[in-house]
């Protein structure tokens, strides 16, 4: 049987939830393995979050109220988004859903925020006392594309520790990570001291648990799952999954994966699974839905080794969710 609560019952609570945000600090620290919310520790439960309409190719937030819902209903905590959100009213309205957001950067976006022009630095520290900041994101795996970089990995792997330490210079109360693909390799880690917090882009079918162990091996930073998942494609028919849509596939898949890194809490600072929407840019039509949108080093996508990219959302673009979305309820509840 259902209880309706008094209005004024709803209207209090409402108002404890703002008033407990209001009296936060907002400091996000690293401790150990642990990342620290005004002192608390704070599990990610996230998604990776990238609202492009139909027909378009650009980021849009109008949809914004529906999708914050829709991710408090999912028990999400967390966004990770790709590029900056430069709209105050924005951020506003996510942390007063209790959302805390990844701000990525990337190295070249013609001078908007990014890293090679340093333009970062100047939203960083316009930025920086906003109560919805969880971490500052540099980069987006590209450890697998060296040609950015004259062909050498390493002078990536410079710039993104040079970039962390600029941005501790003016902020101390936000770790700074990267999104890393797949587990980072020695160089790696020896090049970039700086980093507090190592993301870790993970396909490695329906059970990452390997990497927990390998991460704990050689570091004793925190780590999370910056994104994984599966999408709702089959492009064969494989393990008992038929070609063409197929949510169960991604709902199953997703299920074993979150199942995994909550149970490896003591080293897995969390997830930001991807995705939230469905994305139909990425396969070259924005105007309809196709398989297609290929990742690299993605081969490990469950379970048909394919990264149907306009198929990764735990709702569709019309905001209709999917199988995963009570998966996701279920896990993140």
């Amino acid at each position: 049987m259902m209880v309706k609560f008094p209005k004024i019952i709803v209207l209090i609570a409402s108002f404890c939830i703002v008033a407990c945000q209001s009296q936060s600090s907002g400091k996000v620290e690293v401790n150990g393995r642990n990342i620290l919310v005004d002192g608390a520790n704070y599990v990610i439960k996230g998604i990776c979050y990238h609202p492009v309409p139909k027909g378009s190719t650009q980021r849009s937030f109008e949809t914004l109220d529906v999708d914050l819902a829709l991710m408090a209903e999912a028990g999400i905590n967390t966004i990770r988004v790709y590029e900056p959100i430069a709209d105050r009213k924005v951020l506003d309205a996510m942390y007063a859903s209790g959302i805390r957001v990844v701000i990525g950067f990337g190295y070249n976006q013609n001078g908007k925020f990014d890293i090679l022009s340093s333009t970062f630095l100047d939203y960083v520290e316009e930025f920086k006392d906003h109560k919805a900041i969880l971490m500052w994101e540099l980069g987006n795996e590209y450890n697998y594309h060296p040609e950015w970089f004259e062909g050498n990995i390493d002078n990536w792997y410079a710039i993104l520790n040079q970039s962390a330490k600029a941005i501790q210079n003016i902020d101390d109360a936000h770790p700074v990570t990267t999104a890393h693909g797949d587990l980072p390799d020695a160089t790696a880690l020896t090049s970039c001291p700086n980093i507090d917090v190592w993301g870790m882009n993970v396909y490695r079918w329906d059970d990452p648990s390997e990497i927990f162990e390998q991460w704990e091996d050689v570091s004793e930073k925190p780590m999370y799952l910056s994104e994984a998942g599966g999408d709702s494609y089959m492009t064969i028919t494989k393990q008992g999954y038929q070609k063409g849509m197929n949510q169960k596939a991604q709902a199953d898949a997703n299920a074993k994966i979150l199942e995994a890194v909550f149970n490896n809490k003591i080293v897995c600072a969390g997830v930001t699974l991807f995705s939230f929407t469905d994305g139909w840019w990425k396969a070259g039509n924005p105007n309809e839905q196709n398989p297609g949108g290929w990742a690299p080093n993605s081969s490990g996508v469950p379970y048909d080794g394919t990264p149907n990219e306009e198929y990764w959302g735990i709702v569709d673009i019309d905001r209709n969710k999917k199988q995963a979305f009570e998966v996701v309820k279920n896990k993140y509840r």
